[in-house]
């Protein structure tokens, strides 16, 4: 899957888990709610940094009730929050 779809997936899926809209998950991951509106439009992308940092974020708070996407693969998470 590619790394742009991967993270829509995880967004919309946390999102959906927890009862908020994409808007909450970008306030949280990043400090500004458009990111994954914007990810969203057609020819739209990031940096390879911003798409690191955000697969970290969701491995490191992925819920334990809520399965990781199969077709998406898990970053282990950061020394600070396995510790």
């Amino acid at each position: 899957m590619e790394q742009k779809h991967a993270l829509l997936a995880l967004a919309e899926s946390l999102a959906a888990h927890q009862g908020v809209t994409h808007f909450a998950i970008s306030m949280r991951a990043l400090g500004k709610g458009d990111f994954f509106k914007k990810l969203g439009q057609p020819g739209a992308g990031c940096h390879i940094r911003t798409a690191e940092r955000l697969m970290s974020w969701f491995s490191d708070r992925w819920p334990a009730d809520l399965e990781w996407p199969r077709d998406i693969p898990r970053p282990p998470k950061s020394k600070k929050e396995a510790a």
